[in-house]
């Protein structure tokens, strides 16, 4: 069966609002691979996992988001494998940056030299079963190489036709500047959400100024958002949270008005939490596209009935200044991560 035979077998895909990521055209919220296989607990089973990424496709999503620390690597092969026969219709985003055994998948720090970054580019190629990378992002940002080392590897490979667009995640406006002025810059990829702020003082109006699209990671809050985590909620030894600051027990509960306020206006918008979430950052720039992740099918249902919560200049507003009254307790990342965070410099 030919890949047009297997898109025409599928049905075609449902057709939703578009964004601009730089010149990158994409779906209003785009769908965030990693917990197929990473960071929220034990890897999902691969036909779910595969089923459910289809399924984003078939509800118009077009970008889809992974990298090869997620698993380590086995993210990238199960998004290669979904989206295959519809390789043509969608924008594969990846990441590189870590130094990662590929014998046990031990992550050995970070890695971006530029002879590192065609390496795993050559690898990512093949494991997602393609022949260009959409969006190469660095993942986090390497001190030890200057970025305009990374930009210049980067561009090779676009010259090359391996890649199409470069992004930066986690980078604050400096980083994004000097990176720019090699290779522009599609996208940058930084935690945001309504309960995480750190991009807006310096790192939106440089993005807006440079005309940068903005991918928010964790746009729901780590799942904080959706109201589905009480401090009753106990986390497995493989998820990342159960040493997240904002996670504990005591900062759960404190937290929960931040999500009473998300409910609130969900009532009067007949929506979910998760959803005012996603339509307040929709809401905060026409070039904002949040990822949202999850593994099961009525989440990704949920998640994309935001595109038809709107809201008004006035109900922002007043979120805002309802915002404004709490207090967020607790840090957005353990230090050890956290450092490696260059998104305030």
């Amino acid at each position: 069966m030919t890949t047009n035979d297997q898109t025409a077998s599928r049905g075609q895909p449902k057709s939703i609002q578009k964004r601009k990521l730089g010149s990158l055209e994409v779906s209003a919220l785009g769908f965030g691979c990693m917990n197929m296989t990473w960071a929220y607990g034990p890897p999902t089973d691969r036909k779910q996992a595969v089923s459910v990424i289809r399924a984003a496709h078939d509800l118009g999503v077009t970008l889809f988001d992974t990298a090869e620390i997620y698993g380590p690597f086995v993210d990238e092969e199960i998004v290669g494998e979904a989206l295959a026969p519809v390789r043509d219709q969608v924008v594969i985003a990846t990441k590189f940056g870590f130094d990662i055994d590929p014998a046990t998948g031990r992550v050995n720090g970070l890695d971006s030299r530029p002879e590192h970054i065609r390496k795993v580019a050559e690898a990512s190629l093949k494991r997602l079963r393609t022949d260009r990378i959409d969006l190469l992002y660095q993942h986090r940002i390497d001190r030890t190489v200057p970025i305009e080392d990374v930009a210049g590897a980067v561009k090779d490979l676009i010259r090359e036709g391996k890649v199409k667009h470069f992004g930066l995640s986690e980078a604050g406006p400096r980083t994004i500047r000097r990176a720019h002025a090699v290779q522009p810059v599609t996208a940058v990829q930084n935690e945001y959400s309504f309960w995480t702020r750190d991009p807006e003082p310096a790192v939106l109006p440089t993005c807006e100024e440079l005309g940068i699209g903005f991918v928010p990671w964790s746009p729901l809050g780590m799942g904080f958002l959706t109201g589905r985590i009480t401090p009753s909620t106990t986390f497995h030894a493989s998820d990342l949270r159960a040493r997240f600051p904002r996670f504990t027990r005591e900062a759960i509960a404190a937290n929960r008005p931040i999500v009473d306020l998300l409910a609130q206006v969900a009532r009067q918008k007949s929506a979910t939490p998760a959803q005012v979430a996603l339509a307040w950052l929709l809401a905060r720039r026409p070039w904002i596209v949040p990822i949202p992740g999850t593994t099961k099918l009525e989440h990704l249902k949920d998640h994309m009935g935001a595109l038809d919560v709107a809201l008004s200049p006035e109900e922002v507003k007043r979120m805002e200044a309802g915002f404004a009254e709490l207090t967020v307790h607790g840090a957005r990342a353990p230090d050890d991560i956290a450092h490696m965070s260059d998104a305030m410099t």
